[in-house]
């Protein structure tokens, strides 16, 4: 933090994105970068670790020991390569992604998307070559919202890993019901048919990396994926934030 920064620290004290108290001694650091968020929400944080299913994330008991393929993407395997999450879906962190995409407090996508930057950099191996791609939202539900939190957060890592971001060719083209409170076989009939590529070349032989805030039973990514796969995409790769524990 530079002299002038520390200035204006001390004329308008920062706070939590989260807590909203002051953050003086207790700020929270990631890779080596402040965050605007307080150490006792940060440490709340759940993470998700070994072991867990190397294709959807889902994570696993640890009496389970190693990573190993759960009973649905055995039964079905998604059309996406791999889901990569840091997070689970629980807590603080879900309070925090709840007050981000319903409570327009998009400043929280600073605090948020370099946390999602800084698993990108582990999880993802070459993405200079790759293009990188929100889960849009359907013009009605923008309107309403007034942004797509998929794309803040992929501003974010796109910026930070020199990957070539693209927000216009896929579109959602059906205006579907929130997922949530929906069963499985609900929520894949809900979203089915509801994504549209407008340019079919835009990924025809390349690497999509997916974006998305949370992941519950995929079946979003997996209807996305399903589009980019019938246009000739390589592989899919599908980065969320969060991950819930089950499906």
């Amino acid at each position: 933090m530079n002299i002038s920064n520390k200035f204006i620290d001390i004329i308008y004290p920062p706070r939590c994105h989260i807590c909203e108290r002051f953050l003086w001694s207790n700020r929270s650091k990631k890779d080596q970068e402040e965050l605007l968020i307080c150490r006792s929400c940060f440490e709340s944080f759940s993470e998700i670790t070994s072991p867990l299913c190397p294709v959807c994330s889902r994570p696993f008991p640890p009496v389970a020991e190693e990573d190993h393929i759960c009973e649905d993407c055995l039964r079905k395997r998604p059309l996406y390569g791999a889901i990569g999450a840091p997070y689970l879906y629980d807590g603080v962190f879900m309070e925090a992604i709840h007050r981000f995409k319903y409570a327009g407090k998009t400043h929280l996508a600073d605090s948020l998307g370099p946390l999602l930057v800084s698993f990108a950099r582990g999880w993802l191996n070459k993405t200079d070559e790759c293009l990188m791609i929100p889960v849009p939202l359907h013009p009605k539900r923008l309107r309403e919202r007034g942004f797509n939190q998929s794309l803040l957060l992929a501003r974010h890592v796109a910026s930070s890993l020199g990957t070539e971001l693209d927000f216009l060719s896929l579109r959602r083209i059906r205006y579907t019901q929130p997922q949530t409170g929906l069963k499985s076989d609900e929520r894949r009939k809900n979203v089915s048919r509801a994504f549209e590529l407008m340019d079919h070349r835009c990924v025809k032989g390349r690497t999509v990396i997916l974006v998305d805030d949370v992941a519950t039973t995929g079946n979003t990514l997996n209807e996305c994926a399903r589009v980019f796969r019938r246009s000739g995409c390589d592989r899919v790769f599908c980065l969320v934030l969060a991950r819930t524990s089950g499906a």
